[in-house]
């Protein structure tokens, strides 16, 4: 969860099938923000009425992304809580919480006064911009932590600094929030010894420091950079079988991306036919019952 290096981070984890929820609510590039919505899934809190608002034709609430939203107030009230529902129950099951820190400047709205996770396009009166603090931040998470030294003792959380500039601050005040970020993660990671840093931010500015490793907008990781990342994410964190898995289903993965130039071929027929029983085997470790659809469509298509 948090900005949108964690939708990168997820789909990464996803592809190689491991079992993850990616941000629920939106991207949510402030910390504070971020830590009240995981609080509110682990006591089954309610979402804050005073912080939905209508916006053409659609009902939204400050407390997260345009992406959560409803045609009523009512509708909106019953996704909101389905989506904390939800994550009370992934969070339980949970081994790992990574968590991507996207910027230290913090919108308050002036009433109801709450720090917002999204200002929905709304007038700039309406809020107070402010810079949070490493104290801020780090008491936020402590108080979220200890929530879960009970909720679920086995969770390890992994913090990350978001590599992606937020140029729509201007660089100086973003190289400041991400120092505010950096210094936050430094003080989390020395109190709580179930707390770990990832230096996604530090690879992309150290290790690759070149325009080239940048999208068009030269702000955010393109592809060859986010492979970089996840792949030293992966000798990180993954243990020798994960990492033995995850090979051989890059394998599997490029097997189903090939496309020949002849798919009623007997040749290719064959091909697949082995790719649907090594699927098969696989299937008492993981859910390939889409990929095995996709074969089978295939097979029947040729």
């Amino acid at each position: 969860m948090g900005s949108c290096f964690a939708d990168t981070m997820g789909n990464h984890l996803k592809a190689n099938k491991l079992r993850t929820s990616i941000n629920p609510f939106g991207t949510i590039f402030q910390p504070l923000a971020l830590f009240d919505l995981l609080m509110k899934a682990i006591v089954n809190g309610l979402p804050d009425e005073r912080l939905f608002l209508q916006r053409d034709g659609r009902w939204f609430s400050y407390e997260a992304h345009s992406s959560v939203w409803g045609t009523t107030k009512e509708e909106l009230l019953a996704n909101f809580q389905q989506k904390l529902t939800q994550l009370h129950d992934d969070l339980q099951q949970a081994d790992v919480l990574l968590l991507t820190l996207g910027s230290a400047w913090a919108y308050r709205l002036n009433e109801p006064p709450a720090y917002v996770a999204n200002n929905h396009k709304q007038p700039a009166t309406k809020f107070e911009r402010d810079l949070l603090s490493v104290k801020d931040v780090c008491k936020a998470f402590g108080i979220l932590n200890s929530q879960f030294s009970t909720f679920n003792s086995q969770l390890s959380i992994v913090l990350t600094v978001s590599p992606v500039r937020h140029a729509r601050d201007g660089m100086p005040d973003n190289a400041v929030s991400k120092s505010v970020l950096r210094a936050a993660c430094h003080y989390l990671t020395t109190d709580f010894p179930d707390v770990y840093y990832f230096p996604a931010y530090e690879l992309l500015l150290d290790d690759l420091r070149d325009y080239r490793f940048y999208g068009p907008d030269l702000v955010h990781p393109n592809e060859v950079a986010e492979q970089y990342i996840f792949g030293k994410f992966a000798e990180a964190c993954f243990s020798p079988e994960l990492s033995t898995f995850v090979q051989e289903w890059a394998g599997v993965r490029r097997a189903l991306a090939h496309r020949p130039f002849d798919e009623t071929s007997t040749a290719h027929q064959v091909f697949l036919e082995k790719l649907k029983t090594q699927l098969e085997t696989l299937a008492n470790q993981m859910d390939v019952r889409e990929e095995i659809a996709q074969i089978e469509a295939r097979l029947k298509k040729s």
